[in-house]
Order: C-alpha cells, then structure tokens, then sequence
C-alpha cells in the first residue's frame, strides 16, 4: 500500500496499482470497518472469492451511500474500467443486453470493491459460454418463525437428493439468514433445462420433507417453511457469491462450510474479522469444487417421471394475471425496508384484532427489482383471520412508484 493523498490509496494486486477512493470512510460503523478494510479482506481471501465469482460476468450491487441506503444495481460495466477487467455482454429475454464486468483477479475483487459493491453477484455461467450454466444454485430461504435447525435440516434433505442424482453439493452460509448450496454441472444444458432441474429438485425435497420444506413459488402459500428457491437458477438472476460481505451491521459473510460443521455453526458467527481469521487458518473449504462437475441426466429424468409442477390460476379478465388461492391484501409500497416495516406497523396498529391473528410468515415483506435498484412491497396474508373480522383492501399507506419518469416495457401489476 503506498498513500497518494489524504482522499485516495493504493494497494497492489496482481501487479496492478488499484486506486481505494476515500479510504478512511467507514462502511460498518459497528465493527469500524473502512472502505480499505474491505478491500483488503477481499485480497486476503481472493483464492476463495474468485472460485465463487471469478471468471462470471456480475451484476454490480452498489452501495455508495452506505448501508442506510438501498444499492443501486449496475449492469453494464463503467466506461473507464482498467485492463484488468474483462467484459461479457449478456442478452436478456427481454430483449435488452448489457456489457458486465468479469473479474479474473485479485485486483479485480479489489476494484469493486471500491465501487461500494460490498457482495459479489455473479451469474450461473462463464464468459466463454454464457449460453450453459456450470452451476445450480439451491437458495434454501427460511420463511418468517423458521429457525436454524430447521433450516439444516432441509439442508441435508437437499444433499440426499442431490447425492441420490450422482451431484455434489457445498454448503454456504448466505450471509443472511438462510443457506446456499452449490452444485457444479457441466455446461452442456440451457437456462431452462437447469430451472427444470433445480425446480425438480426442491419438488423431490418437498415430498422427502413435509411441512418442514417448500416449493411453491407464492410466498403465502408457504407457511412457515424453508422455501427451496429453484428460480435463483432463471437466467437473468444471480446471488451472492462464496466469500461476499453482506450488509448487514455485523459485516456478516457468505461462507463456504464443511458439511460436518453445517449443524453446529450459525450464520451470525462469520463476519469480516472471523473470516479472514478462519480463511488464514483452515484456507477454503470449497476448494475440490471445480472438480466435481456432475450431471442433470438424472434430475431431468425425474422432471419427466414427476410431470409438470401445479400451475395457480388465471384471471378470467383477458389480463392473464395469476389469481392467489389466499386473502390477501397489499398495505404499502415502499422505496427502503425500514418504510416497509414502519408501513406494515401501522397498519397492524389500525387493525389490532386481524394483526393478532396472524402468524409471522403471514407479514409478507418482500424486496421487489425496480429498474435499477430494489424497492418493497408489504402484504398481509389473513388466513388465519376469521372472515368476519378480515379488514377490506384499503389505500394503500405508502406508493412508492419505482418506475416514475422512466420510459421503458410495462410495469408489473401483481
């Protein structure tokens, strides 16, 4: 590291002069952690980071505003981006294409690293096949009132079936609350061909473990479950990668896992400082996973055998828009989460006898995408609330509109 003023650092990477701006600025006030900090872990732990995100074209989540702030995602890659980055342009179904970053090394981590992009978010495919995933992703997401063991449990339902269909999987923590588990493939099926396959697999986890695991793709139909998410396999999606800070006031960390320590660890135990502790101590233990390329065969044998999954039904109206088997009602529209859980507050305070019927996974909050940074919806499932005593859909409280003064393909209404 050699200091160039009091507002700018740089570190040296792979023979590259990375330029830290504003390096004294602290990101987690918590633990004190600066922007340098980040950027130094991210070296620290490189060998790790770039088997997770190294070589994939990523979505660049950036929270230049800190984390009080939402991030902003950034698809196409900065116009001024230096040599050591390479580009990908990726080509969605919605007819749109964008030119994304690849990082290949250490001094690429530690330029996005400067973005304000705290977690990596590559897609499922490498820059010289972006046609073929070489990774199915397994997003187990706890609903509201699920715990860690539950979560684990599933887990290891989860590695039965992949085992049981000749794949390796290798546990991570998501950095949030609940787990991922990655199974390289070869690259030789579609995007659609590896959704079939992921959506096979958490059907087959669902009817292993009853009650306790989820496919249904509607939050509210899940209860209190751990939703097996198969459509972090879609082609336009990407999740945080094996070693990425999250943002969460701990600087927690999405962590690769023995399987033999999933049960005992817990997600609140890796931060920023326990990581690069562990990483110094123990090196990464997803480090095999590049040589444990499978194969779907299986997995797709069995979406054949299954058939297709229950599709909800359609609106009548011509609209074409699904129509939910629950009573809900939609409380608030919101740019920042904290809206969102002041909004639904509020209406829980306005309505005390139907707030006292629900249960937690009956508060559905969820981060929705806007056109380049996430905003939220707040609904309330009243299922448990007897008919007589079920508030009518009213105003909503907040309507935020993400789209405002944005041309561009029509907005969802559902």
């Amino acid at each position: 590291m050699s200091p160039s003023s009091k507002s700018e650092t740089f570190l040296e990477a792979d023979g590259h002069q990375v330029r830290i701006s504003s390096p004294d600025k602290v990101v987690f006030p918590g633990p004190g952690l600066t922007k340098l900090d980040l950027a130094r872990y991210y070296l620290a732990v490189a060998d790790g980071a770039l088997r997770g995100a190294g070589g994939r074209p990523m979505v660049l989540k950036r929270f230049v505003k800190g984390l009080s702030q939402e991030p902003f995602f950034q698809k196409r890659v900065p116009d001024a981006h230096p040599d050591y980055i390479d580009t990908a342009t990726l080509h969605y179904a919605s007819g749109t294409s964008a030119e994304e970053a690849v990082i290949r090394n250490a001094a690429g981590l530690a330029w996005v690293s400067n973005l304000g992009c705290l977690d990596l978010n590559p897609h499922a495919v490498r820059a010289e096949d972006l046609d073929h995933p070489d990774e199915l992703r397994v997003d187990l997401d706890p609903m509201p009132g699920v715990d860690w063991s539950r979560i684990v449990d599933v887990s290891f339902v989860a590695r039965e079936v992949l085992e049981d269909h000749g794949l390796v999987g290798w546990p991570k923590t998501s950095g949030s609350r609940g787990l991922h588990i990655l199974v390289r493939i070869a690259p030789l099926w579609a995007f659609s061909e590896v959704r079939l396959a992921a959506e096979t697999l958490a059907r087959e986890v669902e009817s292993r473990a009853p009650g306790l695991a989820t496919a249904r793709w509607w939050k509210e139909e899940r209860g209190e479950s751990v939703f097996v998410d198969f459509n972090q396999n879609a082609k336009d999606r990407t999740v945080a990668s094996a070693y990425s800070i999250r943002p969460l006031p701990d600087a927690r960390v999405s962590t690769p896992l023995e399987w033999s320590e999933v049960r005992s660890c817990r997600a609140e135990e890796f931060t920023v400082p326990t990581v690069l502790r562990r990483f110094s101590e123990r090196g990464d233990p997803h480090e095999g996973i590049d040589d444990a390329a499978g194969s779907l065969d299986a997995l797709l044998a069995l979406a054949e055998k299954l058939g297709p999954a229950e599709k909800p039904p359609r609106a009548g109206d011509g609209a074409g828009r699904r129509v939910s088997q629950m009573p809900l009602i939609e409380v608030a529209r919101t740019k920042t989460k904290p809206e969102a859980l002041e909004a639904l507050e509020h209406w829980k305070s306005a309505h005390p006898v139907a707030a006292a019927r629900l249960s937690p996974a009956d508060e559905l909050v969820d981060g929705m995408r806007g056109s380049s940074s996430q905003w939220y919806r707040v609904r309330v499932n009243l299922q448990h609330v007897p008919e007589s005593d079920r508030p009518e859909q009213g105003r909503l409280i907040a309507e935020y509109d993400p789209w405002a003064g944005r041309e561009g393909p029509p907005r969802p209404t559902s």
